[in-house]
């Protein structure tokens, strides 16, 4: 099934059940796909809904940063809520171990050896991830064994 449907299908739920937190969250989403399709006049597929997923889930870490400084355990509680909500529609997140397998595979293959090819190992790596783990953490780990 598509994600964008189970999300469709999960905000009906969240809108019969009253689950207020669920039905905004998921609304939040599905305003951001539809505002991506609209600009780009296209539709979404689900590597493109995952991944926009993510960048949201993103933006949410950033903002529990922020309510830390910020001393506002209320935001952070509500965001924390937000994270966990949109990951349900994540597929299931890849093992450090396994992540790291795959990293040194793609720079074995694309014998990258410097920080400046790494270009061509997030080329490689990024489609076998296929949001399983977020890209900041990909990237990092590229960076760290091409140092």
């Amino acid at each position: 099934m598509e994600i964008k449907t189970q999300l469709n299908d999960s905000l009906k739920t969240a809108m019969k059940s009253g689950d207020i937190t669920r039905k905004d969250t998921l609304r939040m989403a599905l305003a951001a796909i539809k505002q991506v399709e609209v600009d780009k006049r296209v539709t979404l597929d689900n590597a493109a809904v995952m991944t926009l997923l993510q960048k949201e889930i993103k933006n949410r870490r950033e903002a529990i940063e922020e309510a830390k400084k910020a001393n506002r355990p209320d935001l952070l509680e509500a965001n924390e809520l937000e994270i966990r909500i949109l990951e349900e529609f994540l597929p299931a997140a890849m093992p450090v171990e396994e992540l790291r397998a795959l990293v040194q595979a793609a720079i074995a293959e694309s014998g990258a050896s410097a920080p400046a090819d790494m270009g061509r190992v997030m080329k490689a790596v990024l489609p076998r991830v296929a949001g399983r783990a977020p890209n900041d953490a990909v990237s990092a780990l590229v960076r760290e064994y091409l140092k």
